[in-house]
């Protein structure tokens, strides 16, 4: 059974990266790319009837647009939005398979389903199964520090790392409003935001997310291992992700190229690091969506 996909937006990268992707795929996938004439891209008669045409239409466009595209094709077509414009609405499915058990079969069956943001994919990872497990109390002040590759930050940003002489590294978001917040607090399970630092560094794809914990202020005083413990339960059977050995050091573009993540529990004395090694682009972009494809298709 073929499945037609739209993706409204498709020059951007993470279209791009979705449609790479797509294209690599074997045949018996059976996706069908449809694609707008580049002149037409803002045209709302001839995205509305690729809408028409398509299964599934994936939004890579900024948080505006994508409510808008929505409302024109609603009732005719399958949505995967890769803004962040629905991550939190309770209409729409969150596009993160490992969340719970029965999340992939919430993504395979719904109509509007969210993709994940980079850096929400590590926290969430990281955070939620140790709030579910009571190791973290919900109301935990939680910090999460992060550095990403420049790759996701748009023309302008990719236009000044690529140039001679382009900045080695920013910390930014320092309003402590971040867009990933509202995902990250409510599908962590979290009561109140964490204080989250994003930063970027001078390299065009990967992402380290890391979070300190301070076990002896936990309660019950967990360890390192029961820490370990619970995220090598959760992920058990996860296909992209997967709990590693604590390293002396990292490299925030370990994964880079790659659609899965890793993460590891540092620690010495009491203390310990949480951290989530990814793709920007690729567990934390345009890999993610492809996996929901999948599972929007019917296909495992």
């Amino acid at each position: 059974m073929t499945t037609r996909i739209f993706i409204d937006g498709e020059a951007g990268t993470t279209g791009l990266g979705i449609r790479q992707r797509l294209e690599a795929l074997p045949a018996h996938y059976g996706f069908e790319l449809l694609q707008i004439e580049p002149t037409l891209r803002k045209d709302l008669q001839a995205r509305h009837a690729l809408m028409e045409q398509a299964d599934i239409t994936v939004l890579c466009l900024p948080d505006d647009a994508a409510r808008e595209a929505v409302a024109l094709g609603r009732g005719v077509t399958r949505f995967l939005d890769a803004s962040t414009a629905h991550r939190v609405d309770p209409d729409w499915v969150y596009g993160l398979p490992e969340l719970d058990a029965q999340q992939s079969e919430l993504i395979r069956t719904s109509d509007y389903v969210s993709n994940p943001g980079c850096y929400a994919t590590g926290a969430i990872a990281l955070l939620r199964p140790l709030v579910k497990a009571g190791l973290l109390p919900a109301n935990y002040p939680v910090s999460i520090n992060a550095v990403s590759g420049y790759s996701g930050g748009g023309r302008s940003m990719i236009e000044a790392h690529e140039r001679d002489g382009g900045p080695a590294f920013m910390l930014y978001g320092l309003t402590l409003s971040h867009k990933h917040l509202p995902e990250i607090t409510h599908y962590s399970g979290l009561l109140q935001k964490p204080l989250f630092v994003p930063s970027v560094g001078h390299f065009p794809q990967g992402m380290i997310v890391s979070i300190p914990l301070h076990l002896l202020s936990l309660p019950g005083f967990p360890s390192k291992e029961s820490v370990r413990n619970v995220l090598e339960e959760a992920y058990k059977d996860a296909e992209t992700i997967r709990v590693c050995d604590e390293e002396a050091t990292l490299l925030a573009d370990h994964l880079a190229g790659r659609d899965d993540m890793e993460l590891r529990v540092h620690g010495h004395e009491g203390q310990v690091v949480l951290t989530a090694t990814l793709d920007n682009l690729g567990k934390g972009a345009s890999g993610a969506a492809v996996r929901n494809l999948i599972l929007m298709s019917g296909r495992s």
